[in-house]
């Protein structure tokens, strides 16, 4: 059920929805709303919004910092992710791409994969080049 639309949570929400294609720490957000919104509101809110399903938290294999993906912006649901080690960068895999990977491992394997709930690692084109 959908918490009720704070100025905190709206502050939050416009800020994740700019970043859609980022994984952000809290603490980047903390930082970057400081004159709007006090820290502990973010990780409150940002817990809220976890188990709404709004947001996806990941812990980092690189650090121990926990960072999230707004999950709820337009055009992610479904979609299998691809997340930059390097940058942080999030970006959809192509769609035609991503049900051929799922058809084959639901064929090959005998497992279903969640693509909304799942996070391919590695290097996107522009870290690759550097």
């Amino acid at each position: 059920m959908s918490k009720y639309m704070t100025k905190q949570r709206r502050l939050l929400t416009d800020y994740l929805s700019l970043h859609a294609d980022e994984s952000v720490s809290a603490r980047q957000i903390a930082d970057a709303l400081s004159d709007q919104i006090s820290k502990s509101a973010v990780y409150r809110n940002l817990s809220a919004m976890e188990a709404e399903g709004k947001v996806r938290r990941i812990v980092s294999g690189n650090t121990r910092e926990v960072i999230y993906q707004y999950t709820s912006a337009h055009g992610c649901e479904g979609c299998l992710h691809l997340s930059c080690t390097k940058c942080g960068k999030t970006m959809h895999m192509q769609k035609q791409i991503a049900d051929k990977l799922v058809d084959s491992v639901a064929l090959n394997d005998n497992f279903s994969i969640d693509k909304g709930e799942t996070v391919i690692y590695g290097i996107c084109a522009a870290c690759g080049k550097s």
